[in-house]
């Protein structure tokens, strides 16, 4: 008879994220996002280099952040990242764009709501 394989985690992927494009590849896919997570958190790394896969198994000895790539059946790749103090994990496309800091800094910065109110002035005591 066929014995389960139990997995085990190497780590904790604190909070989940995912952008709106890798969810709608990995649904057209037919692929589960919980799949994703579990190769991820296991140590099934994808499809990284065997130097990158090293540098994995050394951030989780060490703290730091851990990289996995895999590739769709429709041949979209996702881009699994746990941030080195595991208080996220982000799954992407690996096409999609991100702003760069350095572009984040020139666009003006959107104050938040409790800001967008008047303040009165401060009040002068004699």
């Amino acid at each position: 008879m066929h014995q389960p394989t139990r997995l085990k985690p190497l780590f904790h992927p604190g909070r989940l994220r995912i952008t709106a494009s890798a969810l709608s590849a990995l649904r057209s896919n037919g692929i589960p996002v919980i799949s994703v997570v579990l190769r991820h958190i296991v140590g099934d790394w994808g499809s990284l280099s065997d130097e990158d896969c090293q540098q994995n198994d050394v951030s989780i000895a060490t703290g730091l952040r851990l990289l996995s790539l895999y590739c769709l059946p429709d041949g979209a790749r996702l881009l699994v990242v746990t941030e080195w103090d595991r208080s996220h994990t982000t799954i992407r496309l690996v096409d999609d764009v991100l702003v760069p800091p350095a572009s984040r800094q020139s666009q003006p910065r959107q104050s938040p709501i409790w800001h967008q109110h008047p303040v009165p002035p401060p009040v002068r005591y004699r």
